[in-house]
């Protein structure tokens, strides 16, 4: 309460001094931040070659990464699965197909580029169910991938996407014996919408995967390891940190993961052009009871408490943390900073280039072999 009051106590005045445009501004960033937003176009589709079955997109950081890939776009197809890069030069990559794109086929220039790979649990080829999980928003659906084993993998997506994320690591976890549960959350777009139809950046949605947590249990679980994916990192954590059922918690696997927002944020404006004070005064507002709701937020959002550096002491259970050094959209600062403050929890294996949350996409094998060794050093894989 005391860093709460210090921040009306500094927001305010500072907002009378910047002025109405400025204050409107402020304001405009804390709702970009907790609106659940479209998926972004940030690439062009330059060229389909039907005979080849390849194709050429505009080189950025993302589409130039060796490995597999997938590849929102419109028109005949909403989702192409890419290979390996055939060509690129300082403009343009060529990449080959993986969907089969026929001759006639429209499709637009403008495509958002994904590690997803896979986007319906069919693809896999396991067996699968869909089950409700009952949560204090509403029923959330998740994706059960049974198994025998009494060590459930918990599964939680990212700021902006959907469950679909998650579906790469269910062969792994599944290759050990152990069950799948891969679960939607709050203002995914999939999973029911709270009054404000807002994210909380963690600090609500764990009360979803609590949900599924309790239901695993009620299934035949004794002991759950959780896995997070990016905003699903911070979710994890709180989570593991705030759950009732935080005693069948056995460990975090966390991909690309907020550890600590506002390094996020500041990240994410400076690349965009917006520098301090505006982004610090945004998370000041979204802090506080009088200016939440202006920022989009029913509730205040407290960075103290997503803040796991700070709050490391806090952690009981072994964690596993998967974060490419240029990630480019979530700083690898606080995860870093986490293995640093618990060398005793935290196993951080090295990896570079892949970009947020592609590790599997650029280097399946080291992603794999990361996961696979540590579950097994904590016990967690079912018996052969």
């Amino acid at each position: 309460m005391k860093s709460l009051r210090h921040a009306v106590a500094l927001l305010v005045p500072a907002l009378i001094a910047l002025g109405t445009g400025a204050a409107i501004l402020v304001f405009s960033i804390g709702r970009r931040v907790v609106t659940p937003a479209a998926r972004v176009a940030d690439t062009e589709i330059l060229a389909v070659d039907t005979g080849a079955q390849t194709i050429e997109l505009a080189r950025t950081p993302d589409t130039e990464l060796p490995g597999r890939y997938g590849l929102f776009t419109t028109g005949t197809h909403d989702y192409v699965k890419l290979g390996a890069v055939l060509s690129a030069d300082a403009k343009h990559v060529r990449r080959k197909l993986l969907t089969q794109i026929d001759t006639g086929a429209n499709v637009d220039r403008a495509a958002g580029f994904s590690g997803w790979y896979y986007s319906s649990p069919t693809e896999l080829h396991l067996p699968w169910e869909p089950v409700l999980i009952g949560s204090p928003a509403g029923p959330c659906p998740a994706w059960l991938f049974p198994a025998e084993s009494s060590t459930w993998v918990i599964q939680i997506h990212g700021r902006g996407v959907t469950r679909a994320e998650c579906l790469r690591a269910v062969p792994v976890f599944h290759a050990m014996g152990l069950p799948n549960l891969v679960v939607s959350y709050r203002n995914d777009g999939e999973a029911p919408r709270s009054r404000d139809g807002a994210y909380a950046l963690g600090a609500s949605e764990w009360r979803d995967v609590d949900a599924a947590i309790a239901y695993a249990l009620r299934h035949g679980a004794v002991r759950v390891v959780l896995m997070g994916w990016s905003m699903g990192g911070a979710i994890a954590l709180q989570a593991a940190a705030s759950s009732g059922n935080r005693q069948a918690i056995a460990g975090l696997v966390l991909d690309s993961p907020v550890v600590d927002w506002r390094s996020v944020l500041r990240f994410q404006a400076r690349a965009t052009g917006i520098i301090d004070p505006l982004p610090t005064l945004a998370m000041n507002a979204l802090s506080s009871p009088l200016t939440a709701r202006l920022s989009g937020s029913q509730e205040p959002i407290s960075f103290d408490r997503l803040d796991m550096v700070a709050r490391a002491d806090e952690l009981t259970i072994p964690i596993l943390l998967l974060h490419s050094d240029d990630d480019g959209f979530v700083p690898v600062d606080a995860s870093r900073a986490l293995a640093e403050a618990r060398p005793d929890l935290v196993t951080m294996p090295h990896f570079t280039v892949a970009r947020h949350t592609k590790i599997w996409n650029y280097d399946q094998v080291g992603w794999t072999a990361a996961i696979t060794e540590w579950m097994s050093a904590n016990g967690f894989s079912a018996p052969k």
